[in-house]
């Protein structure tokens, strides 16, 4: 796969080169978002240590039932959990596949990070 042509940024400065994604599955921006929500937050927590249904994540986090159930849906079309019927419940868990590729996209950054911190070099100011 070949880089796509550099970008011109408008600023006089060296043009941006947009690298792809090594994975173009991984939606990185959606799953940040959906870790974003501090319920979100405690309710993949909670996912972590097992699987529940809505009805437990009411009493584990206070929060009401159709709060819990738009989060859930949020959290399933971010990719990060998937539901399982279990006769009249749907139980909820993790796709740890999912937090593997996050965890990847946030590496890549932290690597990039360290070398731009690394380069006294700045982009000229127009």
């Amino acid at each position: 796969m070949t880089a796509p042509p550099p970008q011109d940024t408008g600023s006089g400065g060296p043009a941006l080169t947009v690298e792809p994604d090594v994975e173009p599955d991984v939606e990185p921006d959606g799953m940040i978002r959906a870790l974003a929500d501090p319920l979100r937050a405690a309710i993949v927590d909670l996912l972590s240590r097992e699987p529940l249904c809505t009805c437990h994540l009411v009493e584990l986090t206070g929060a009401r039932q159709t709060n819990i159930s738009n989060h859930l849906r949020f959290l399933r079309e971010a990719g990060l959990i998937a539901a399982e019927p279990a006769g009249r419940y749907t139980y909820y868990r993790l796709v740890p596949a999912a937090f593997h590729d996050l965890a990847a996209h946030l590496a890549r950054l932290a690597e990039r990070a360290e070398a731009t911190a690394a380069d006294p070099t700045r982009r000229a100011c127009p």
